[in-house]
């Protein structure tokens, strides 16, 4: 098959999924086109199958802002006509599926079908999604993607209850390629940020407000009275300096390293003990499932659609938003009980296999072939 696939290339779980699709679509011998503005941070060019084609943004004064949606429409039309595209993924709603129907729309009136399948994520409906100015435009862009999929049961929920949607919605779950974890600790690189008799708690995010980054350092605080410890930190955005303050609060600065943005996880998720995630919402919680396909357990939230990743008692534990005591327990309670925190490594790692790009790719393969 022919595959288009449009994104966001940007840091975000919505682009390192249609990256880790395309990529193994590509090894099955599809040939896989993505469009979008750059280079996705994730995709390797060397790769057989894979080809990208950068959207082209004019920027006359006439606009305070790019009309990106345009320029995007315009590029799936030319390349749906030059590489003969049998379908087209797009992965986010705004603006990408309302691109996809005009695009389509444009190609039928030249007698060229180009089927197109909607991926939700996560904020393009609980957040932007919910925004009166883009609402009716989005409802009716979801409605006519021949197919719309989310990446779990609650975003499928959320979805249901904040738009009219008419048809079914797929729920397909985010994945993994395990194989690309390593689940040896790379004891040289792990002294780099603490000693052998110290644990190594890690958190990665984008350090938006909805992941609550404030309340890492504070689990990390509670834990550090009762265990000796490290925390790391991947990731920048917002909520930087935040952290920043509250670590010269708490007096924890030596005891805290900021990483910034890593575009690759893989090392550093396999030095870790535990996996923190402290979210108002997550829609799927995919990096959660990373850090359990290292055999790292996960402390985290229960909201969204982390009860659907990380099992409590089982890959981890799971508490209340802001319930920064009992996660920090639990932490504890799993850090001090060496043979319970091994049984816990190995149900992470084995958890993570049910979602292994292996099982998840067949079920993206049976919509194309629905459509095609």
């Amino acid at each position: 098959m022919n595959i288009g696939i449009v994104c966001y290339p940007t840091f975000g779980g919505s682009g390192v999924v249609a990256t880790g699709l395309g990529s193994a679509l590509a090894r099955k011998g599809h040939q896989v086109h993505f469009i979008t503005y750059s280079i996705p941070f994730k995709l390797d060019l060397e790769e057989d199958n894979i080809h990208y084609h950068e959207v082209e943004i004019s920027n006359y004064d006439l606009f305070e802002y790019p009309p990106y949606e345009l320029s995007l429409t315009n590029k799936i039309v030319d390349i749906a006509h030059s590489e003969n595209l049998d379908l087209l993924h797009v992965h986010y709603a705004i603006p990408h599926a309302s691109s996809a129907y005009a695009a389509r729309q444009i190609l039928a009136a030249k007698n060229k079908d180009l089927p197109f399948i909607t991926t939700l994520h996560g904020t393009d409906i609980t957040l932007v999604g919910k925004d009166p100015s883009l609402n009716e435009v989005i409802t009716f862009a979801m409605n006519q993607s021949d197919i719309l999929t989310t990446v779990s049961e609650s975003l499928k929920k959320d979805t249901l209850e904040h738009f009219k949607i008419i048809d079914e919605i797929n729920v397909i779950p985010n994945f993994v390629r395990t194989k690309e974890y390593c689940q040896v600790r790379d004891m040289e690189l792990r002294r780099t940020y603490a000693e052998d008799d110290e644990k190594v708690l890690l958190h990665i995010s984008n350090f938006r407000p909805v992941k609550k980054v404030e309340d890492i350092v504070r689990v990390f605080a509670k834990v550090k009275e009762s265990v000796k410890s490290k925390l790391i930190l991947v990731g920048d955005g917002p909520d930087g300096m935040l952290i920043d303050d509250l670590c010269e609060e708490l007096n924890l600065c030596d005891d805290i390293k900021r990483m910034g943005k890593l575009t690759e996880t893989e090392t550093i998720l396999s030095i870790a003990d535990l996996f923190l995630l402290t979210s108002e919402t997550e829609s799927f919680g995919l990096v959660a499932l990373e850090a359990m396909a290292s055999g790292v357990p996960v402390i985290s939230t229960n909201t969204g659609g982390i009860p659907e990743v990380n099992v409590h008692g089982k890959t981890g534990y799971l508490s209340n938003v802001g319930d920064v005591a009992d996660m920090a327990k639990n932490a504890i309670e799993l850090l001090e009980d060496e043979g319970k925190y091994v049984q816990f490594r190995k149900n992470a790692l084995s958890h993570a296999k049910e979602f292994d790009i292996e099982n998840i790719l067949p079920l993206y393969e049976e919509l194309y072939e629905r459509l095609i």
